[in-house]
């Protein structure tokens, strides 16, 4: 007797290695730089209308997130039927390819780039095409576009690519669109687009406007930090919006994480000025580790790569001894979120020590 299969595609589905705890060691505070969260608390008031949206706990939330689109739609001038909600930008992802692939469709991106990519695309049961990074850890979109044949369904363009650092320009987005088919759908992964600070950075929403074939996906876990509430949403052309929502999981983003994405857009203002902080932070941590010797890629999000190769798992263990869990990518390098001050003055420490 045969017990129930599952298709054959999940066996080959990679697992998602989330970002380790910090050590506990006594005398030592440790501080977790594995998962690029927001080390900051939410802001004031975000709290008090969580607590009060608890209350209605037994109640389902608004499946149609009604006052969320809502505001969305007012804060960054979109119609509601152009946007959906999920849990998290990763969510949306999953719904995308869901939604866009058949079995054995091609899905091209960046590698390395977001870990979920190849994790969504392989539960869909279509067939992932790697393009590898440039050695900055820039997107080839030239071979990108060149990787895109007549099964492609989907391209995802992660900006800034985690985990390497570096965003793609607006010209690069623009020419890299002139080359493909206008049936492919064009993914950009704006999850920490509040960070970019380049000279020409990507206007995702003016881009979206100008493509039928193009959808923003974003979220509220890194910026706004809610990460813990899971809350991502899509901007894209009306269709594609609705195919997003169609595939969508029934109530899936909760009562409290809707009234907590509200509150944050309303703070938006202070939202940002936490963001800038954070981002000259970022500054002091590359320039501080480029006087130490070291060539890291430019950094947009708010984290920076090191790459490190065979010496990853080394440099993970040495920051551990310091108190600071990092993300290794065995046999690749080491992704460091931008983390409190103490937390960003020992990976400067550890830049010090360990070898180049």
């Amino acid at each position: 007797m045969t017990s129930p299969q599952p298709r054959p595609n999940v066996a080959d589905i990679p697992p998602y290695v989330a970002g380790k705890p910090p050590t506990v060691r006594p005398g030592m505070v440790s501080y977790k730089l594995s998962s690029n969260e927001n080390p900051y608390p939410p802001l004031p008031g975000v709290v008090e209308a969580v607590q009060q949206a608890v209350g209605q706990m037994n109640r389902y939330p608004d499946m149609g997130s009604s006052a969320l689109y809502a505001k969305l739609a007012e804060t960054f001038d979109v119609p509601a039927d152009h946007l959906s909600v999920a849990t998290g930008s990763v969510g949306l992802i999953y719904q995308l390819v869901q939604a866009f692939c058949d079995p054995g469709d091609e899905v091209v991106f960046a590698w390395r780039s977001f870990e979920a990519y190849p994790i969504a695309v392989t539960a869909a049961g279509a067939t992932s095409v790697r393009v590898p990074v440039l050695p900055d850890g820039r997107h080839d979109l030239d071979a990108m576009a060149a990787a895109v044949t007549d099964r492609t369904k989907v391209v995802l363009v992660c900006t800034p690519n985690n985990p390497t650092g570096p965003a793609v320009t607006q010209a690069e987005l623009d020419a890299f669109l002139a080359k493909v088919p206008s049936h492919v759908l064009v993914v950009v992964d704006e999850a920490y687009v509040e960070f970019v600070r380049s000279t020409d950075p990507v206007d995702g929403v003016a881009t979206y406007r100008r493509h039928d074939n193009v959808v923003l996906t974003r979220t509220f876990s890194k910026a706004y930090g809610l990460a813990g509430f899971r809350v991502g949403y899509a901007v894209a052309p009306a269709p594609i919006a609705a195919a997003l929502r169609a595939v969508s999981l029934p109530f899936g983003v909760s009562t409290v994480a809707q009234v907590a994405a509200i509150a944050s857009l309303e703070r938006r203002d202070e939202l940002l000025e936490r963001v800038e902080a954070l981002v000259a932070e970022r500054t002091r941590v590359v320039d501080g580790l480029r006087e130490r010797g070291w060539d890291v890629p430019e950094a947009q999000g708010n984290f920076v790569w090191f790459e490190l190769g065979e010496r990853t798992a080394d440099f993970a263990l040495a920051a551990d001894e310091l108190g600071i869990v990092v993300r290794p990518f065995a046999g690749e390098g080491a992704r460091v979120s931008i983390g409190e001050p103490e937390a960003n003055d020992r990976l400067l420490q550890l830049a010090e020590t360990f070898p180049r």
